[in-house]
């Protein structure tokens, strides 16, 4: 196989034409890797997207060839793509208001672009499912949030309205499906690319720990960080350590590795149903 890219958490490889997308143990925080991979992160994440692929194959293509065609050594945690022309624009769905959303919130009344009622908290959940958009910057870069306008302006007046659309859509079916196990997706990102017959295709990964929140929705409580199941407790450990937030990133301590690990597994079983 041929490396293509690594990234901060994938490995993209060439094979027989096709894409060998590998997910590592890496763990990326503030968009820098930290020294200490989480084990078994790449598998729960392949193992998750898969599922959630499955779950909306009704709503959007995706990029899925094989999950087992795949070099052994790689097993559990390598899919086999088609290859993909990648869209420029990150897209997030926000359900609920935390992280860099909330930053933009308090900042500005808005998150790229899209007004907000006043007086939303940290953990508020929106009126309705809100599109926020950023830019998709190089390894070591920021995103930053762009509006509507700014993808209609980037990549024309239709493909924007259908990043919009299955945005939302892939959103909404993801969160009341994980809401009947009693998980709140408050917010997600997605990837999208077009395919060789020029298809809109869903790519990358998922609705996982990496590319979502999770929260316990019995735990869940409006004006408080929320208890998450995905890597807010290792971006909540890293900035309490006085960290620059810039590489090198410190080494993570064994007890942060396990209980992020232990969180990792709890979403996939709660939300497929399924023991890893």
């Amino acid at each position: 196989m041929k490396l293509l890219h690594s990234g901060k958490v994938r490995d993209v490889y060439e094979d027989r034409g096709d894409i060998i997308l590998v997910a590592s143990d890496r763990v990326s925080v503030y968009d820098v890797i930290l020294p200490t991979p989480i084990p078994d992160k790449g598998k729960v994440l392949t193992q998750l997207s898969l599922w959630w692929f499955e779950q909306l194959a009704d709503i959007v293509p995706n990029h899925v060839i094989s999950a087992t065609d795949v070099p052994a050594e790689y097993a559990g945690r390598a899919i086999r793509c088609r290859k993909l022309s990648m869209v420029q624009v990150e897209c997030i769905a926000r359900g609920y208001l935390a992280g860099l959303g909330l930053q933009e919130y308090q900042a500005k009344g808005s998150v790229s672009g899209v007004a907000l009622p006043s007086g939303l908290v940290e953990g508020s959940k929106l009126p309705e499912p809100v599109f926020t958009p950023t830019t998709k910057a190089p390894l070591g870069e920021h995103d930053e949030f762009i509006t509507y306008a700014d993808v209609a302006a980037q990549e024309g007046d239709d493909l924007a309205g259908e990043l919009r659309r299955l945005t939302l859509e892939v959103y909404t079916r993801g969160a009341e499906l994980a809401a009947a196990r009693g998980v709140i997706i408050a917010d997600t990102k997605l990837e999208f690319g077009r395919d060789a017959d020029g298809r809109l295709v869903l790519g990358d990964e998922v609705l996982t720990s990496d590319s979502s929140r999770f929260w316990p929705a019995d735990q869940w409580q409006p004006g408080r960080p929320q208890f998450s199941f995905d890597k807010q407790f290792v971006r909540d450990w890293a900035a309490g350590t006085g960290w620059d937030k810039k590489a090198p990133a410190p080494d993570v301590p064994e007890h942060v590795v396990e209980a992020t690990r232990a969180r990792y597994i709890e979403a996939y079983e709660r939300i497929t149903g399924r023991t890893f």
